[in-house]
């Protein structure tokens, strides 16, 4: 694994806007809390930080939340020496104009980060750590650079704890399962973190039918709704169609992102949505399914496939990808998208060594910043 080298200790503004489903907060809290504990000062702000109180209710130390509100009041703020922009979003004027009052006035040396959504596309290591020189505002004269997070070498890496590894080897899922009042007796544990997918009427149908007992573990908000608004449908249709009660669902209560963690260790089969569940779930290593974030133009369909390409998917998880995600067009000739976890493992494996080679991506960071002139 790649060394990590020291650093100073700069401090790190670090801006995010929620926009429906707290995702974006996720990431930036693991961040924040992961430069934090390698020694970084870090102030995380963000419009609406309700979800703190239940993805983290007990803080962390090096990490300060700030509420961003509009306009944005600058009594007593000094900006830091790191400036980041996460996901697009826009940092008041009167910020960055104290920022770039701090490098013109005092010389300081400071790095404004531009970053970016993660994905498997080429343009990621093409345009990962470019500048963006600023031509207009407040911050005039001063430059941005991208950091796009990434799978491939080139990218930024991925978020990992220094401590990641270690904490998931000690992982007591017995303990962990009977703390949550799950009466467990052996049956294949599948977590459900999901918008509403096309394809959960299958899913259901499959674990019903196996051999093997299922418990569905599904997480609070669209998930539950989903699976409750499914489960009405078929038993109105059906009454029958679990019969022999080989699934069985759980409806878990809020997580933090230390139990979120937990839950994909403790499941043998994890499906995700969005960005930070995708990585949690990769570094658990077992097989997993994305529910990746819809967009009206259609562009995820080609995103979800450059992830499929790099994960070596084998065909069946892509077929139950595309099945699980709406994107077969309705039809014969539909291929098979049978829900078959065993045959998904070795490309998992494979995926999370190659991860592991490569640099995280807070290391990578402080590892730019201390290189921008």
């Amino acid at each position: 694994m790649p060394c990590e080298t020291p650093h100073p200790t700069p401090h790190w503004d670090i801006f995010c806007r929620v926009i429906d489903n707290f995702g974006d907060l996720g990431v930036c809290w693991r961040l924040a809390c992961d430069l934090a504990g390698r020694g970084q000062v870090v102030r995380l702000w963000a419009d609406d930080v309700s979800a703190l109180a239940w993805m983290a209710p007990q803080g962390a130390p090096g990490v300060e939340v700030k509420v961003w509100t509009t306009p944005l009041d600058m009594t007593d703020i000094k900006p830091g020496e790191v400036m980041l922009e996460a996901f697009g979003c826009t940092i008041d004027e009167a910020f960055v104009a104290e920022y770039a009052r701090k490098i013109r006035d005092k010389g300081q040396k400071c790095a404004w980060i531009n970053l970016e959504y993660l994905s498997a596309e080429d343009f990621s290591a093409r345009c990962h750590g470019l500048p963006s020189p600023v031509m207009s505002g407040s911050g005039r004269g001063l430059t941005k650079h991208f950091f796009y997070p990434g799978f491939t070498t080139g990218t930024g890496g991925l978020l990992r704890e220094p401590d990641l590894l270690a904490r998931q080897a000690r992982f007591d899922r017995q303990a962990w399962l009977d703390d949550l009042g799950l009466p467990w007796q052996g049956e294949r544990l599948v977590s459900l973190f999901c918008y509403e997918p096309a394809g959960l009427d299958a899913l259901l149908l499959s674990l019903a039918s196996g051999a093997q007992p299922s418990c569905l573990l599904v997480t609070p908000g669209r998930a539950s709704a989903a699976v409750r608004a499914e489960l009405a449908r078929m038993n109105t249709l059906d009454p029958s169609w679990n019969q022999r009660s080989v699934l069985s669902v759980f409806y878990l209560p809020q997580l933090s992102q230390f139990d979120f963690d937990h839950l994909l260790w403790a499941s043998d089969v994890n499906f995700v949505r969005g960005e930070d569940s995708l990585v949690r779930a990769l570094w658990a290593g077992k097989p997993l399914v994305w529910h990746i974030y819809p967009q009206h133009d259609g562009v995820h369909a080609h995103k979800l496939a450059t992830f499929l390409d790099w994960l070596q998917a084998p065909a069946s998880l892509r077929a139950f990808h595309r099945r699980w995600n709406g994107l077969d067009a309705p039809g014969p000739g539909l291929p098979d998208a049978a829900f078959e976890p065993e045959r998904w493992q070795d490309c998992m494996t494979q995926a999370r060594a190659k991860l592991l080679d490569q640099a995280d991506l807070s290391t990578q960071l402080l590892n730019f910043i201390a290189k921008i002139p």
